[in-house]
């Protein structure tokens, strides 16, 4: 079988953060599934422990190829640590995955310290993991791959969690540049993907009280692997659908969103009294 990337290959090295849980955990096993050496990076506990021995005992070197390293992305002393760690004993990175997230909900004016978590997690987490692992990724020279996950929230703004939107925002404008970056650069061999998930069954999703997968979502298997596939067909927006929203209405939802500027509407338009019904007769045009 071709592999879809020339970075995805035995032996080359992938770290994910948010590697305990989720998608982040799916990922971490696709890796090792196809004979990649894994470093799961996450915040220490059982989650961690668990992710560690489940994924090692997938690895055909075992805990040769399986490395868990307790790492808080809030903090960048931590994220420089975990690239020294991973540098000294693997060598080089070839797949970097910039997953972790939080979302303990947020308003306007709420709790400032639900708006720096997020940011410090969601939005410097992707930024500061690129900037410390990046220089080495792009200077040994050989193919590899910077996956940053965003949010659909981070498109579309839907109202409810303002700081999670923003930071999302953040990341899908941090990896646009990035990419740019890396394709502007001379004899650079690594590309960035921008993943942006529908709906999830994750640890997230947990967190908002749902016990069961509801029908509409995906699990995160299935979200890995249509990442990978759309790594394979070299698209840098990773847009996942889901059980409950298609691709075809993403694409609207985003187009009228977009419109608000074009159009001078309000912001938000779609959840505005006086244009509600307008964008819901544009999104479900096909």
């Amino acid at each position: 079988m071709t592999a879809p990337h020339p970075a995805l290959k035995p032996h080359n090295v992938a770290v994910v953060t948010g590697a305990a849980s989720g998608i982040g955990l799916a990922a971490a096993k696709y890796f090792t599934s196809i004979g990649m050496t894994v470093v799961l990076a996450d915040l220490e506990g059982d989650a961690l422990a668990k992710a560690l021995l489940d994924v090692t005992a997938m690895a055909p070197g075992g805990s040769v190829d399986v490395a868990a390293i307790g790492t808080d992305v809030s903090r960048p002393e931590e994220i420089e640590a975990l690239e020294r760690a991973v540098l000294q004993r693997f060598g080089r990175v070839h797949v970097l995955m910039n997953n972790a997230g939080i979302q303990p909900g947020s308003s306007i004016f709420g709790s400032q310290a639900n708006w720096d978590n997020v940011f410090a997690v969601n939005l410097l987490g992707v930024i500061n993991g690129t900037r410390t692992f990046g220089p080495a990724m792009i200077s040994h020279g050989e193919p590899a791959l910077i996956i940053n996950t965003g949010s659909k929230q981070g498109i579309t703004m839907p109202p409810g969690d303002p700081a999670y939107n923003v930071a999302k925002a953040g990341v899908k404008a941090f990896t646009e540049a990035l990419q740019h970056e890396l394709r502007t650069t001379e004899g650079c061999a690594v590309a960035a993907h921008l993943m942006i998930p529908g709906f999830v069954y994750t640890g997230l999703t947990m967190a908002r009280g749902v016990t069961e997968k509801p029908s509409g979502a995906w699990t995160p298997e299935e979200t890995v692997t249509f990442m990978i596939e759309s790594i394979g067909r070299g698209d840098f927006y990773i847009l996942c659908p889901d059980n409950d929203v298609d691709r075809a209405t993403d694409e609207r939802r985003m187009l009228w969103t977009a419109g608000d500027i074009v159009e001078n509407r309000p912001p938000l338009s779609r959840w505005h009294p006086d244009h509600a019904e307008a964008a819901r007769t544009f999104i479900d045009k096909r």
